[in-house]
């Protein structure tokens, strides 16, 4: 049976999120899904060094690749991932009109055609994929 894993990155992650300024604080959505990326990244590395992890991340998921970058040093902290180089592809998100039948990218939040119709259906970008991880 294997230990728990080391969950003190979260103490440290609150201290500091409650000890800086308003705009220096630990982003806590970040923290939440680079954990979750550690954690898999952890359990298929099956105890083997993780020296890189590239992740896809859509537009619309709302993350700061800076700030995953910050956790990403937190949640390896004591993990076979320890160390790891995190490289972040953003990939922009697309939609399909019903109303013409157009697809194109969608530039923001705000789901509206280029004609003008927002009977748009999102075709990419609220995902967050492990595209590859280097192990030894």
């Amino acid at each position: 049976m294997t230990a728990p894993p080391d969950r003190s990155w979260t103490r440290r992650a609150r201290q500091s999120y409650r000890g800086s300024s308003a705009t220096e604080r630990t982003p806590m959505h970040e923290m939440a899904i680079t954990q979750s990326v550690v954690d898999a990244v952890c359990e298929h590395a099956a105890g083997r060094r993780v020296h890189g992890v590239t992740l896809e991340v859509g537009a619309l998921c709302a993350l700061v690749p800076d700030s995953m970058q910050f956790c990403f040093g937190l949640a390896t902290e004591g993990t076979v991932a320890e160390g790891a180089q995190l490289d972040i592809d953003v990939h922009p998100a697309t939609g399909h009109c019903r109303s013409c039948g157009d697809d194109f990218v969608l530039a923001d939040f705000i789901l509206l055609c280029p004609c003008g119709s927002a009977d748009v259906e999102v075709t990419a970008g609220r995902d967050i994929r492990i595209r590859s991880m280097e192990v030894s």
